[in-house]
């Protein structure tokens, strides 16, 4: 069993007390959870979010004296519904927690829709129920974009009398340069980086594969630290991780989220500067250069190009000259 596995094995333990439980639904909600983790190859962060919905759902159920798949109604499925979107007293969930915003209300649907078509493949329930659910329609927000000019002041924000300044630069141009996810570059391995060629390899969503150029500032960042600052901090544990903390340990997508909010306060950037903010960044801004929709589908890992075509819509420049080539009038 490979170490991801058992960490995520480790982490969905948290639902156990379900299983445990003399109930049949919670069995199978730590059931479904398993097949998620080894048969169906999603993300390990995809699978605890579905993990916490169906604990909330089980929990509903539960408390309705709903204990078994089969007897799951639509009478159950529109109870939920309506209690998610209501604070959480007397339904069954945590007391006091808010009422869930819409993405998450649109999750939890995902996600119990996913549970009983498992259960009717198991042979649980008979009924297919997944018709009676429905997700709310969402708003498409636009992403936080920053200009270039406030991207090169984040570039330039670590200090080079800072012990960690040349694997922090390296960082920062890594994501900028390959519009990765943390978790993504939290996952890097030396292995993944290919310096001479000029490219880096990450496993994303779903363990797809995709291959990313990189340019010289990174690929000289990144060499700089592996060849300096790296063997300082390798530890007989940490693997051939590209990222380590001070500890030797591989930096986690939190530590990458703080080493960058860290960075962008430096720098004087907006508090909603994240690491996600530098894929928006790197995906905007080379729409605006010039490049075409596909390529930065493939090189973001988007699944519907209609997920990039969210980033032609934040590009001002563009949109207005378009507007000025197409409008009628001057």
């Amino acid at each position: 069993m490979s170490t991801q596995v058992q960490n995520l094995n480790t982490k969905l333990a948290d639902f156990d007390k379900l299983s445990r439980a003399e109930q049949a639904l919670g069995r199978t909600v730590k059931a479904f959870l398993d097949y998620l983790n080894i048969e169906a190859g999603l993300s390990e962060n995809t699978i605890l979010g579905y993990g916490r919905d169906l604990r909330d759902f089980a929990g509903y159920c539960l408390s309705k004296g709903v204990k078994r798949p089969d007897s799951i109604k639509t009478e159950t499925l529109f109870g939920y519904a309506k209690a998610i979107a209501k604070p959480a007293e007397g339904r069954g969930l945590a007391k006091g927690r808010q009422s869930k915003a819409e993405a998450s209300i649109n999750r939890s649907v995902v996600a119990i829709k996913m549970f009983l078509r498992f259960c009717k493949l198991m042979g649980q329930i008979e009924d297919d129920l997944t018709v009676f659910l429905e997700s709310p329609k969402l708003w498409q927000k636009l992403p936080i974009v920053c200009s270039k000019d406030q991207v090169a002041r984040l570039l330039n924000s670590p200090d080079e009398k800072e012990p960690y300044y040349l694997r922090d630069r390296a960082l920062l141009e890594l994501l900028y340069a390959t519009g990765t996810r943390a978790s993504e570059a939290a996952g890097l391995r030396l292995g993944d980086v290919n310096l001479k060629i000029g490219y880096v390899r990450c496993l994303g969503k779903g363990k797809k594969e995709r291959v990313i150029p990189l340019n010289r500032t990174a690929i000289a960042a990144a060499n700089e630290y592996i060849e300096r600052l790296r063997p300082n901090l390798v530890k007989p544990f940490s693997g051939d991780f590209l990222l380590l903390s001070r500890t030797g340990r591989p930096l986690s997508r939190i530590e990458i989220w703080r080493i960058v909010k860290k960075h962008a306060r430096i720098a004087g950037l907006p508090r909603q500067m994240t690491t996600h903010t530098l894929r928006h960044c790197f995906a905007t801004h080379l729409l605006s250069g010039g490049a075409d929709l596909r390529s930065v589908q493939e090189m973001l890992g988007h699944v519907d190009i209609a997920t990039t075509q969210i980033y032609t819509h934040v590009d001002q420049e563009r949109l207005r000259s378009i507007h000025k080539k197409y409008h009628p009038r001057p």
